[in-house]
């Protein structure tokens, strides 16, 4: 490990435990500073609820840490936009954002999109499907942003259990996001989850990233930022555990090509030779083909945006 990451990870890499709730609060008021929650959502009536029902009682009823709720429904087909609005989030479809820019399909298009619809100078993103969900998870990684003007973008670390085994979560990250980070961009070598989908980071940083459409945005976003402002802009927080449901072996390979697509980009700046991915299902004849295309479309910069600028000015 470079002796730059080293020195990282005794610096930059924190527990939950290190900024108590009162001093978060009182940093926050000196700062001025607002916090937005955003949970891009898809089909996630079984647990978008709980976590926004924790947020607001943990977080803006019995302390005012959090300013806003925002879920985002990225096409959800069943009560995912009821269930969120009942336990007290703002559901922005999003579609309804940017119309004038047909929507397309994966989570970086949501996450971009809701730079839109969100005013806090920062903004918390925690995915929709967490399972026994605790608040630490948005308290921890928005208190380095509160308490340290010098960071930028804090990524949560946690243990990821597959069913009963412990550590066994995370097998994309393990398998393709781990290897291409060591080999490319050793600097980020020092992230434990850099494919979580739980961060915070200032507004003024994320309005000046591409977002890729898809899977890939996690990977993407930490690479850009490492070099915009810097590996001591980035750090990570110890949130404990993460329950979440698990996707099945091939949805997890669709997800490695897109951010093998992503991590490719970054390199080259080329193009793929061929944006798709086959993999194989046993039917009744045998072993069938299914051919998936693979995202190989960015967002630019939100600040680059008309619509963004004009409510910046307004």
């Amino acid at each position: 490990m470079l002796e730059e990451v080293e020195r990282w990870l005794s610096t930059r890499s924190w527990s939950m435990t290190d900024r108590p709730l009162h001093k978060l609060i009182a940093a926050k008021r000196t700062s001025g500073s607002t916090v937005s929650v955003v949970l891009p959502a898809l089909n996630e009536e079984e647990t978008v609820g709980e976590i926004v029902a924790v947020i607001r009682h943990d977080l803006m009823q019995q302390i005012p840490l959090v300013d806003e709720i925002v879920v985002v429904d990225s096409g959800s087909t069943d009560r995912t936009s009821e269930v969120a609005a009942a336990a007290g989030a703002r559901v922005v479809h999003r579609d309804e954002i940017l119309p004038r820019l047909a929507a397309v399909p994966g989570k970086g298009e949501v996450l971009w999109r809701s730079l839109l619809v969100t005013s806090g100078d920062i903004v918390c993103f925690i995915d929709a499907d967490l399972k026994e969900f605790s608040s630490d998870f948005v308290s921890g990684i928005v208190g380095p942003l509160l308490t340290d003007p010098g960071v930028d973008l804090v990524k949560a670390m946690y243990d990821r259990p597959l069913g009963s085994a412990a550590g066994q979560g995370g097998r994309v990250t393990e398998l393709m996001a781990r290897p291409l980070l060591n080999m490319h961009w050793p600097q980020l070598a020092g992230f434990v989850q850099p494919l979580g989908g739980e961060y915070a980071a200032r507004r003024s940083l994320l309005e000046q990233l591409p977002f890729p459409v898809g899977y890939g945005v996690e990977l993407g976003m930490l690479v850009d930022a490492l070099h915009l402002v810097g590996l001591d802009s980035l750090a990570q927080v110890d949130v404990g555990v993460r329950k979440h449901r698990h996707q099945d072996g091939q949805a997890l390979g669709r997800m490695a090509a897109a951010i093998y697509r992503t991590a490719q980009l970054r390199l080259a700046r080329g193009h793929l030779i061929r944006p798709a991915l086959t993999q194989f299902e046993r039917g009744e004849d045998g072993f069938e083909p299914r051919t998936y295309s693979v995202d190989t479309e960015e967002r630019p910069p939100m600040v680059d945006i008309r619509e963004y600028q004009t409510r910046r000015v307004a």
